[in-house]
């Protein structure tokens, strides 16, 4: 078996088939370039029409090949600076390590994450120290797998109250053309999805998830189709009775446009619906 996901990226196909391809109730516009030198630029605004608030960023990145060093600085309209300097496959084949700051000028805010990962066959493993003036907060995963099994285990511990925070634990199965996942959170969330691809241009996922000593469990099932190389066609519905769509087409090479629309199918006559634009530009 190939090197397994990191333990964020557990599920990942059913969870793009719910995410991706929508923008309800927002307008938005990305521009990505890249300098003869090497640079990456992108910068993002957007427009939530809900509450009328605007907002964007803008992002560099550099790589520096010689020594194995990526640098990646974002400053975004709430007038944050984050900068983030990553070496990977220096020192060990596998290993990843990241300094990731943060510094908001308005108020003098400042924090800092050293971030470590490990990979290779049969396992992915990470730990994160998030600084902190009071106490440091330890951020750890790793995920197994063997023959298409996959087994994880995500925790943090905040070394100020000798607390552990976060306890979760996930399971699943991985094959070419299907996936399942299930994930405990904390010991009360629990969680499930299934994700199949039927043919070269249908994509199709199921997500359950429900709360101890609640019976609301919530459901959903997504599908992706692929018109043309150019054209997909996505929808999703839950017992929620909310019914999501979306379109996405390249218009020409770097050029990317994305409608969307959430209809809520229990209060179809009072409205309330959202609509959304997202337009790409890349050069």
């Amino acid at each position: 078996m190939a090197v397994p996901p990191a333990y964020s990226d557990l599920g990942k196909s059913a969870k793009d088939i719910f995410n991706k391809g929508y923008g309800f109730g927002v307008v938005k516009l990305d521009l990505k370039t890249k300098s003869q030198s090497g640079v990456e630029f992108a910068t993002s605004g957007s427009n939530n029409t809900d509450t009328g608030k605007s907002g964007g960023h803008l992002e560099t990145k550099y790589k520096v090949k010689e020594l194995g060093l990526n640098f990646n600085q974002k400053w975004n309209t709430d007038n944050t600076l984050t900068t983030e300097i990553t070496m990977e496959d220096q020192l060990a084949k596998g290993l990843k390590l990241a300094l990731d700051t943060s510094f908001v000028p308005n108020t003098g805010k400042k924090s800092a994450k050293l971030k470590t990962g490990y990979k290779r066959e049969f396992v992915n493993m990470g730990c994160d120290l998030d600084f902190d003036m009071a106490g440091p907060t330890v951020h750890a995963a790793a995920v197994l797998g063997y023959e298409g099994w996959l087994a994880g285990y995500q925790m943090a511990f905040d070394t100020a109250k000798s607390k552990l925070t976060q306890n979760n634990f996930a399971l699943g199965y991985k094959a070419g053309d299907f996936q399942l996942h299930t994930s405990v959170n904390d010991g009360t969330e629990f969680g499930g999805s299934i994700y199949q691809k039927v043919n070269g241009n249908l994509e199709t996922a199921v997500n359950l998830a429900w709360t101890a000593g609640s019976n609301n469990t919530r459901f959903g099932v997504g599908a992706k189709y692929q018109l043309d190389k150019d054209t997909s066609l996505s929808t999703k519905v839950n017992n929620a009775c909310l019914v999501g769509v979306g379109y996405t087409q390249t218009l020409r090479p770097g050029v990317k446009l994305t409608l969307s629309a959430l209809i809520d199918g229990k209060n179809f006559n009072t409205g309330g619906h959202k609509v959304g634009m997202g337009f790409e530009l890349e050069a």
